[in-house]
């Protein structure tokens, strides 16, 4: 049965630390024991003590002069002192080495607990971080948000991975965005250039066969006339939305004079009961795209705008750099964007107006973003939508 990671870690750091430690004090121990000048003096007073014995039991004392006697009695006398004496520190140096190997054993329980103590924590503050961010990629896997960060102590290297975790899950979730976004998108336009195909088929006929009743209709008839001439009119100019929904720019990208365009827009897309203010800086830098579509997508914008204002009122175009490209701002103020609105406000068949398709909005949207740009709406302070665009500089 496999251990857990916590359990296999706490044994290894366990072992780092227990084992050289008992290796240590067994080797202190013996070699405290082994060098004592105690053993080594009492195995040669032993000697010394037999060979005296040995001594007074071959010599013939009846033969010695007295002070011979005598001092080979204090010999002897001596000789049995230090024996004595040297037992009895050999007894004491036993009791010795007795509560020096418990002092031993102790240190060493003691160093065994610090070891077992310090695994346990090392084991937790390397093991818990790590079986989190494990836990985070299974949540990743599954396309899970990540739990809520808490402070959490410990090294700052796992906090580092935490954030670029945190910022890698946050990534992908983008690019899964951007992705089904990008689907979506193609499978509306695809959509669009079928329908738009489909109504043009019929249209030119039916345009032709009013064009030729109105010319020999009646008084009576000449209403119901005009209503076919507007409304096929009106599919009509469905039909040219949806063909340009669903059509990709053509040809390379050239140089385009920014100022230029929006000048020609105030001057060609605002009525004469519209006020226009433009601001342009003389130092916008020169963009890189596709005239076109970048025409019709502003054009839809400030078509949006005049819709909005009902063709009243004032509008406000202006352009800027913005680090290293430009943000061009388009402010009107009329009602401004509905707040159940405002986060699909660029989807397609979204509208708040009569009689709108919602496709003038996603096809701005659209051609913004095939150059790299970004286009949102805020609202305008005192009432009104402003719509910002950002694009990016020629490289």
């Amino acid at each position: 049965m496999r251990l857990p990671f916590r359990q296999r870690l706490l044994l290894i750091l366990i072992l780092l630390g227990a084992v050289p430690t008992a290796v240590a004090i067994l080797g202190w121990a013996l070699t405290v024991r082994s060098t004592t000048p105690a053993a080594g003096a009492l195995r040669a007073m032993e000697d010394v003590g037999a060979s005296g014995r040995t001594l007074l039991q071959t010599l013939d004392s009846t033969r010695l002069r007295p002070a011979e006697r005598r001092a080979l009695s204090d010999h002897a006398a001596k000789l049995n002192r230090a024996l004595g004496q040297l037992q009895r520190v050999n007894t004491f140096g036993r009791y010795y080495y007795a509560g020096l190997g418990l002092m031993v054993l102790l240190v060493g329980a003691a160093f065994l607990y610090a070891s077992v103590r310090l695994g346990g924590h090392l084991s937790r503050q390397l093991s818990r971080p790590i079986e989190e961010l494990i836990g985070w990629t299974g949540h990743i896997r599954r396309l899970e948000p990540l739990p809520p960060d808490r402070p959490r102590r410990g090294a700052p290297e796992f906090e580092a991975l935490r954030r670029a975790l945190r910022e890698m899950a946050d990534a992908l979730d983008q690019g899964r965005a951007r992705a089904l976004e990008a689907e979506r998108l193609r499978a509306f336009r695809e959509t669009a250039r079928r329908v738009a195909h489909e109504m043009r088929n019929p249209l030119t006929p039916i345009r032709l066969a009013v064009a030729q009743l109105g010319r020999s209709a009646s008084p009576n008839q000449q209403e119901a006339i005009d209503v076919l001439i507007a409304e096929s009119g009106r599919l009509e100019q469905l039909a040219r939305e949806f063909t340009e929904f669903g059509r990709l720019p053509d040809g390379p990208a050239a140089p385009i004079d920014l100022a230029e365009l929006l000048t020609g827009l105030a001057r060609t897309s605002v009525p004469p009961t519209m006020q226009v203010h433009l601001s342009l800086d003389p130092t916008l830098p020169t963009l890189l795209g596709h005239y076109d579509p970048l025409q019709r997508a502003f054009s839809n914008i400030v078509r949006n705008a005049v819709e909005a204002c009902e063709a009243h009122g004032s509008l406000e175009l202006s352009a800027r750099p913005d680090n290293g490209g430009v943000r061009v701002e388009i402010v009107d103020h009329g009602p401004g964007v509905p707040p159940e609105l405002a986060d699909r406000l660029f989807d397609p068949y979204v509208t708040a107006k009569n009689g709108g398709t919602g496709l003038g909005l996603a096809l701005a949207k659209q051609t913004v973003e095939m150059h790299q740009g970004a286009i949102a709406v805020e609202p305008t302070p005192g009432g009104g939508a402003t719509f910002v665009v950002r694009l990016k500089g020629r490289g």
